[in-house]
């Protein structure tokens, strides 16, 4: 088993060439996806998260001896996407216990020649430590604003705010082993991407 961490900011199609790696084969471990089953209702998440942003919280309307509640998710996006201190308050609650589903899936899969592990804090949360080789997928300024803009359905100046409270792209691509450049068509994309699984390949022989 071979561990690829892939990591991208918004908008640069991290999750096009997580894709892309599935079509050929490799299992895919969706960071974004683990820890949003960390916040459903009932989840011992949602309790941490409620003491530190109380404001997201939304009553079950029954209130149980449990205190079961529901996140609401888009209030607490516009929290911690503009406040970077609140990024890593959320990222402290939710990040070791979505390691330790992590490390789990990493170990259920160990029969799979390729597993790639989609995480956007993927060197901010040391992640990057657990993976054989690390991946960032990059992308121009402007096609990650208009990208995100139409995928979150937000404004182009809320996705530059959330661009400029994350980890500077050029940084990321410094400290990946690998860059896939997804500025052009997908299939210069998928280019790189089967270069990277044929060359992975290679090496097992």
């Amino acid at each position: 088993m071979f561990v690829i961490g892939l990591t991208g900011n918004f908008g640069t199609g991290k999750s096009t060439v997580a894709a892309m790696f599935a079509k050929r084969g490799a299992k895919i471990i969706d960071a974004d996806a683990i820890t949003r089953a960390l916040l459903a209702p009932g989840k011992k998440c949602v309790k941490k998260v409620a003491k530190v942003f109380p404001g997201v919280i939304l009553k079950s309307g029954r209130d149980d001896i449990n205190g079961v509640s529901t996140v609401n998710r888009s209030e607490l996006a516009k929290i911690v996407f503009n406040n970077p201190r609140e990024l890593q308050k959320l990222t402290d609650i939710l990040y070791p216990e979505a390691l330790k589903v992590v490390k789990s899936q990493i170990s259920r899969n160990k029969h799979e020649s390729l597993v790639v592990l989609d995480v956007p804090l993927l060197f901010e949360s040391g992640w990057d430590k657990i993976t054989d080789t690390t991946i960032v997928v990059k992308a121009k300024h402007a096609q990650q604003v208009q990208r995100a803009q139409k995928r979150l359905g937000i404004t182009p100046s809320d996705v530059k705010r959330r661009l400029a409270n994350q980890m500077p792209l050029k940084k990321k691509c410094d400290m990946a082993d690998m860059i896939i450049d997804n500025s052009r068509e997908l299939a210069h994309t998928q280019a790189q991407v089967d270069a990277i699984i044929n060359r992975l390949e290679k090496r097992k022989k």
